[in-house]
């Protein structure tokens, strides 16, 4: 009977979501902890980072060698979920980005870590699912469900986790019939990693919103947008420039060890590795100065578009908190209520995933923060550009929330 071949299928698909879950969680916490000796190693021992252009070239050789489709990243992982690419994700991604994230921790680069913990979700997840005869939308249904618990796991945010599983498949639009396999995954993600003892600090801000407090967010979004398209900007300008002087795919990220090492000779330390406590400070109500976003987004677009593995998540969340206590002074807002807006709203402009980041503010600082977070967050999206950091995301609907719908005709694929 239909009825009970879709019951089935629905109840397998919820435990094949729960195992993706715990997958996910485990896999985030474990590579966090990892992270976490990697930079108390650095900071310990300082003459690590001088290794960073050794390091470098040897995580490209071995991408170059054996990485294949999982030099992609994340951008395959998004694909896969979106249909839009037939190959399956690699075994091998969640090795590779592993030992590659904590490599690039080690030594200093400017890479963040959530991007790696959703590409060893969705590489374990492939993994798991080829014994079963599982239609392509199921696979597809359960890469989404890695993503969102991998996100959701990662920084304690499994509601944000969901939505961004989804939100940030396609610009604009909310696949709901995968909501479901999203917050499974993403709630059971997060209790994954909270019974491992890892808990992401919760800090309850307060604040009331009026007009006047209002219009000066929006400020803060404009900004926040700009700088989302800044980085956008440089990360392919870096891109373009070392593929013209160094063509072989393995010198690239040698090149960007030595100019995150002459960069770490002129401005200092601050900026290599994830620099937490830049968002710290920030979060903290201090102001922060001019040149912090600035040089977080010319490090990281050195990094990346260099070819050194790593992700943006965390990179973003510091040029966010830092361009918003830069903004708290000028425009008279406090500096860690226009931080914590801001954290979440370069992210999600520069990844075109807006309510997920939204969301996530709130879940960390505190329903007070839902006027602020939106209006940065959404102002933001608006303004930056309509393609965003992920190449694996289909291009959607108009960012310029007028309500005409985008031709079909002009939507685009993903690019490869």
């Amino acid at each position: 009977m239909p009825v009970l071949a879709h019951a089935r299928r629905l109840i397998g698909l919820l435990v094949l979501t729960f195992v993706v879950g715990a997958i996910s969680g485990l896999g985030s916490w474990a590579l966090f902890e990892s992270l976490d000796r990697a930079t108390e190693t650095r900071l310990d021992h300082g003459w690590l980072v001088w290794l960073l252009p050794i390091a470098a070239g040897l995580l490209g050789a071995a991408y170059w060698k054996f990485g294949g489709p999982a030099t992609r990243g994340t951008s395959l992982v998004i694909a896969h979920a979106n249909g839009t690419e037939s190959a399956d994700v690699p075994a091998r991604m969640a090795p590779m980005i592993f030992a590659a994230t904590f490599v690039a921790q080690l030594t200093g680069a400017s890479v963040g870590r959530e991007g790696a913990a959703l590409q060893i979700g969705g590489s374990v997840t492939a993994l798991l699912t080829k014994p079963f005869r599982l239609r392509d939308d199921d696979r597809r249904l359960l890469t989404t469900a890695a993503i969102a618990g991998s996100f959701g796991g990662a920084f304690g945010v499994p509601v944000a986790g969901a939505i961004f599983g989804i939100e940030v498949q396609r610009t604009g639009r909310l696949r709901y019939e995968r909501i479901l396999v999203a917050l499974v995954s993403s709630f059971t993600a997060d209790f994954v990693v909270e019974g491992l003892g890892r808990s992401t600090p919760l800090t309850e801000l307060t604040v009331d919103v009026d007009w006047w407090f209002a219009s000066r967010l929006v400020v803060v979004g404009v900004a926040a947008g700009l700088a989302a398209r800044l980085f956008i900007a440089s990360l392919g300008r870096v891109r373009a420039i070392v593929t013209r002087f160094a063509p072989h795919e393995a010198l690239r990220p040698v090149v960007g060890g030595i100019a995150t090492l002459l960069l770490m000779i002129l401005v200092g330390r601050d900026y290599l590795g994830l620099s937490l406590p830049l968002v710290e400070h920030a979060l903290a109500g201090e102001f922060a100065d001019w040149w912090e976003p600035v040089l977080k987004i010319v490090f990281t677009a050195v990094a990346l578009g260099c070819a050194i593995p790593g992700g943006e998540v965390t990179p973003l969340f510091v040029v966010g908190a830092t361009l918003g206590s830069v903004l708290s002074a000028p425009l008279g807002l406090p500096p860690s209520i226009t931080a914590a807006a801001c954290l979440g709203a370069v992210f999600g402009a520069a990844s075109n995933t807006p309510l997920a980041c939204t969301i996530l503010v709130i879940e960390l600082f505190g329903g007070a923060m839902t006027g602020p977070a939106a209006i940065v967050g959404l102002v933001a999206y608006a303004v930056s550009p309509r393609r965003g950091i992920y190449s694996g995301q289909v291009e959607g609907d108009r960012k310029d929330f007028t309500g005409r719908d985008r031709p079909a005709s002009e939507e685009s694929p993903p690019r490869a």
